[in-house]
């Protein structure tokens, strides 16, 4: 069982409790330039972060001050941030991928004065900036400074200084200060602002999301006991940590006195780092989970033969027996009354002679992708965006445990998550403790039914307390007795268990009235190993269409097994031979069949190869910025509805 901790009134003042009944376990665990790992402990990481939060009052960040943290994840990220709250002061994070329109937004709109950079090359960025950035006065550095930056930073008229400066000349400050910065720590409650994240969004309209110290810690009572870690257990970081996904993760570990250990999201650095490190627990988006299945079934189609065939015998046997277990346990969302007499009765025999074949399958091929999480893996957690149901079908009957959460930036995140110890397939669990889900009519409110279809509103104490200076946009979202509307679409089952069915400002509305929600079409497109993802667009035509990002290798793998001949890799892509191959791919997955509409057909489509890129197509949360598709493909998207 993990651990629990008497909830603190703050962030930092949770990290000293751990800290005090854990000292000497290792807090993070960073790679070093020779490929190992060095560790922080619990006192340690407590102790920079009071250095560094008595050299930000040395320099005069006072309470209630934002402060700009522009970096990736790393050890030092959570070193800063802790500090910064220490003190009362208010971060306002970003990666490094932000653009100047990003920073200047974000640094110019909460007047701050001090910045917190990655690197010299994202403090560069910033001092490009100065001019429109009349209020900052001092940037912070985590690498080394070089003479260059040194020398922007004194003509712009801003102090630059290092990380483990500010910390050094922070140790001196505490020794002379006696007290004054556990003062300040003490003085934090449970109401203070924590943090501003600005959400790039699919909107495209930056919004500051006010997140308090009480957001974060009300989902800390009952997250532990959901997603259970025990004390020096690991857990492998890979997301961006400005997002609030991986933040609220981190404090997860954190308050269970477990390890964070910081990786990145590149399949061939993840695994390795896996194998190393034996984690128990991977929080990531569901593209990770999706590049890892794609890296299995890749490998073993290349390996082909005897190989593949028993991998795909074997999945396609454990998936089958999952599927009646699922049925005969009442392991599936449920939204009437339900008896599982009947499916006993049905799939007994059935269950029972499938069990040896999926256990020999466990020994022959499941067992070796397992091991490739490392020996002691616990579970992952997936969240940030939808999970694709044949991804979390596949993890789920090899024995893969991977739990689906569901939230967002302005709940601080968690609204709910599966529990790793009972999980229910096909849904993000039910709501946490101090938080309540509703499911109301789009049009008029109304609350509705479990089992029925609408909109999710949520109300809690994990919900912001208001966009940063838009008390408009704020009110926009919020209704007057308390309830946050998401704009995402859902119904709740019988067990209170929320199932996402898409979102509102997605939906697709055809010429004839009709409303498509373009996910779960995007999801099924995507299924194909030809496709690397699929974007269906369509508002206000008369049928939809698709952007189809190619998957080249398999394109010409394809072209290889089937003797298609071709001068350039262009020119096959403008061929009779791939159209038809696209064709009959999509109308394979996009039919009535499989669930879908006569209106849901994707009747066109368009071929793209380049891959979509974080600022670009995709947000940092990695979902399609729908607004950005529609000028950057214009053209072909205007292909695609011209009239013939």
């Amino acid at each position: 069982m993990g651990v629990m901790c008497v909830m603190e009134q703050t962030l930092p003042k949770m990290l000293r409790k751990v800290a005090a009944d854990y000292p000497e376990i290792p807090a993070q665990y960073s790679r070093k330039d020779d490929g190992n790992f060095k560790s922080v402990t619990f006192r340690e990481l407590f102790d920079i972060s009071l250095d560094f939060a008595s050299g930000l009052l040395d320099i005069g960040v006072k309470r209630g001050e934002p402060v700009g943290l522009i970096s990736d994840n790393r050890e030092e990220w959570q070193q800063s941030d802790m500090g910064i709250m220490a003190i009362g002061a208010v971060d306002v994070p970003r990666g490094c991928d932000a653009t100047l329109q990003d920073l200047e937004a974000i640094l110019s709109i909460t007047e701050c004065k001090v910045c917190i950079a990655e690197n010299p090359a994202q403090a560069k960025k910033i001092l490009s900036l100065k001019e429109k950035l009349s209020h900052l006065k001092t940037i912070i550095v985590f690498d080394e400074l070089n003479g260059a930056i040194k020398e922007e930073a004194e003509a712009c008229g801003v102090k630059i200084t290092c990380f483990s400066a500010v910390v050094k000349e922070g140790k001196k400050y505490r020794i002379e200060h006696k007290n004054l910065v556990e003062e300040e720590l003490e003085k934090g409650n449970w109401d203070d602002l924590a943090c501003i994240i600005f959400t790039s969004g699919t909107t495209g309209t930056p919004k500051g999301v006010e997140l308090t110290h009480g957001n974060f810690l009300t989902q800390l009572d009952e997250l532990p006991e959901r997603i259970i870690l025990n004390p020096g257990d690991r857990a492998v970081c890979v997301l961006p940590i400005w997002h609030v996904f991986e933040r609220a993760c981190e404090y997860v570990i954190i308050i269970q006195a477990a390890s964070i250990c910081y990786s990145k999201p590149i399949g061939s650095v993840l695994l390795a780092d896996m194998a190393k490190l034996n984690p128990a627990l991977l929080p990531a988006v569901p593209r990770v989970f999706e590049a890892v299945y794609d890296g299995i079934t890749r490998k073993l189609r290349k390996t082909g033969g005897i190989v593949y065939a028993l991998f795909r015998f074997f999945t396609a046997v454990a998936i089958t027996h999952s599927r009646m277990q699922r049925k005969m346990f009442n392991r599936n969302p449920c939204f009437t009354r339900y008896y599982t007499v009947g499916w006993w009765f049905l799939f007994l025999i059935p269950w029972c002679l499938l069990w040896p074949l999926k256990l020999l399958g466990n020994l022959l091929v499941f067992r070796k992708i397992k091991s490739m999480l490392g020996k002691n893996f616990r579970a992952g957690v997936a969240g940030g965006g939808a999970y694709p149901p044949q991804i979390d079908e596949f993890f789920w009957a090899i024995g893969v445990n991977i739990v689906e959460g569901y939230g967002l930036t302005e709940t601080a995140p968690v609204v709910s998550v599966r529990p790793i110890s009972a999980p229910v397939f096909g849904n993000v669990g039910s709501p946490i403790r101090g938080v309540k889900a509703r499911i109301v009519s789009p049009e008029d409110g109304f609350v509705l039914k479990r089992g029925q279809f609408g909109a999710i509103q949520i109300k809690g104490g994990t919900v912001m307390r208001g966009y940063y200076k838009r008390p408009d946009l704020t009110a926009k979202v919020m209704t007057v007795d308390g309830w946050f509307d998401t704009g995402d679409l859902g119904m709740m089952t019988i067990h209170d268990e929320i199932v996402i069915k898409g979102r509102k400002k997605d939906t697709i509305v055809l010429r004839g009235g009709e409303n498509v929600e373009p996910v779960p079409l995007e999801m099924k497109l995507a299924e194909s190993r030809f496709i690397k993802q699929a974007v269906v667009v369509g508002q206000d035509q008369r049928y939809l269409g698709a952007l189809i990002l190619v998957d080249e290798e398999e394109i010409r793998n394809y072209t290889a097994e089937n003797g298609i001949q071709y001068d350039t890799y262009e020119n096959l892509l403008k061929s009779e031979d791939i159209a038809k191959l696209y064709e009959s791919e999509i109308n394979s997955l996009v039919n009535s069949k499989n669930g879908f509409k006569m209106y849901e057909r994707i009747n066109k489509f368009a071929l793209i190869t380049k891959p979509f890129e974080i600022g670009v197509e995709l947000s940092a949360k990695q979902e399609i910025m729908r607004y950005r598709m529609t000028e950057i493909y214009k053209e072909q998207i205007d292909k695609i509805f011209a009239e013939e």
